[in-house]
């Protein structure tokens, strides 16, 4: 096997070493770049750890006070001296091109880094006593670690080029909507208009006591956004995906009864309906994976592969509180654990740039009150899913506790659900009615039923 060599290149150390010592404006623009274990010689990492010290409390950096510096650290003669010192300011005419210098030594340790890495992982793979799904993880940890290493992108715009992206994007709201939705379609008329469909980069939660039919409606999100076109991905951690197919081969019939459909006692008409419900649903742009032990970095990892190839226009995910977090990090209770794996869905939605739809359960708060609706506050075991969710909406069907009718908009519970809109980052909250069959199979708009009609007529 060919000698694989440690990227890097000593002169330029020097260079960009020369350009902090010299001038005074350098510092500022390498500090945030490069960190001392970067430079791959040692005596240089020792310098730069030193002026990094220097820069970071506000002193003043120049050859006299950098040689003290390293005096006092005990590594004045382990770098060459105050001669060496000297020797760096002449390497370097100006810093016109630090920054460029910076980001290949940066792109350098990367490499060095993923070579490194990359030799352990190949030892472990050939080990048989390691749980391969252990080196898998530690894959994921290492792709994450040299993504964030190599993140050269810069996010900080001046005015001028926010106002021209806002522009831009305006433009394609205008040019791409359809009635209002700039998004991903709902399915639901008035949802549309509250949300103005799923925006890209937006974390929404969508909450619910257990039974209330979440992951159904989780599922008439994705089947509406395959309908529209849209690459939908389903990870579900709490149903095989054989379940969730039965589930939208019934939505998706005409009439199949879903007991039917559970025990198998199916008539030759529900059997050909479903042959044909599957055949349009194969066609459909939607990918599952029911992967019980999955955490949020391996969703992350593959969502982020599938959205490299196109394949990932809008993720959902049932349910948060079953995602592994895998932090590593011992002594965290359940409350930091869900924290984590939120702040991650937030951060996930924002680097692909698309919707996360997160299915979470809600405590038991609202089983305490007379209707049983349930709040903001009800969101279970942490805050946090709160503050970073973009959209939170609350699923509640009266019909579920034994109440006739619900309270604010005096309907009928008989076939009724409603999505509470409690948080709206960018734009109104409110009520929305949806109907549905008694299996929670088949959503869509709610109509009351004409003899509430006539007798609510005016």
């Amino acid at each position: 096997m060919t000698e694989i060599l440690n990227p890097h290149d000593a002169d330029l150390e020097e260079v960009v070493l020369g350009a902090c010592l010299l001038e005074t404006a350098a510092m500022v623009l390498v500090a945030d770049k490069l960190r001392a274990e970067m430079f791959y010689e040692q005596n240089n990492c020792e310098i730069y750890s030193a002026l990094l010290a220097m820069y970071h409390t506000g002193r003043s950096i120049d050859i006299i006070t950098v040689k003290n510096e390293l005096a006092a650290r005990g590594k004045l003669e382990a770098v060459g001296g105050p001669f060496r010192l000297t020797q760096l300011t002449s390497r370097v005419a100006s810093s016109a091109h630090l920054e460029q210098h910076a980001a290949i030594l940066r792109g350098m340790y990367v490499r060095r880094e993923a070579i490194i890495g990359m030799h352990r992982l190949l030892a472990a793979a050939s080990d048989e006593t390691i749980d391969i799904a252990d080196t898998l993880v530690e894959l994921h940890n290492l792709a994450d670690h040299l993504e964030g290493e190599a993140a050269f992108a810069d996010y900080l715009r001046d005015m001028d080029r926010l106002m021209l992206d806002t522009l831009k994007l305006m433009d394609a709201r205008v040019a791409n909507n359809l009635n209002g939705v700039t998004g991903i379609p709902t399915g639901l008329a008035e949802l549309d208009r509250l949300t103005a469909g799923w925006q890209p980069g937006e974390l929404v939660i969508i909450a619910a006591r257990p039974s209330v039919g979440k992951t159904a409606f989780g599922l008439h999100l994705a089947l509406t956004a395959g309908l529209a076109g849209r690459h939908v991905v389903v990870y579900s951690l709490e149903m095989q995906g054989e379940q969730l197919g039965d589930r939208w081969i019934t939505a998706a019939a005409a009439d199949i009864n879903a007991s039917h459909m559970r025990t198998g006692l199916m008539t030759a008409d529900e059997q050909q309906q479903a042959l044909e419900a599957a055949r349009k649903l194969a066609r459909l742009p939607v990918y599952v994976d029911d992967n019980p032990k999955m955490g949020m970095d391996h969703i992350r990892s593959s969502a982020r592969l599938l959205k490299s190839k196109g394949l990932c226009d809008v993720l959902i995910i049932d349910y948060l509180q079953l995602c592994e977090v895998g932090s590593g990090q011992k002594n965290r209770n359940r409350e930091q654990e869900v924290a984590e794996a939120s702040r991650k869905a937030k951060i996930m939605a924002k680097e692909l740039n698309i919707p996360v739809i997160l299915l979470c359960q809600l405590n038991r708060d609202c089983e305490g009150r007379g209707d049983h609706r349930p709040a903001l506050s009800d969101l279970r075991e942490s805050g946090a899913i709160e503050r970073d969710a973009d959209l939170v909406m609350l699923l509640y069907r009266p019909a579920v506790y034994g109440i006739p009718t619900e309270r604010k908009s005096k309907y009928p519970s008989e076939g009724l659900g409603v999505i509470i809109v409690a948080k709206n980052r960018n734009g109104e909250t409110g009520d929305v009615y949806f109907g549905h069959n008694a299996s929670m199979t088949k959503i869509g708009e709610y109509v009351p039923p004409m003899e509430w009609m006539m007798r609510n007529a005016k």
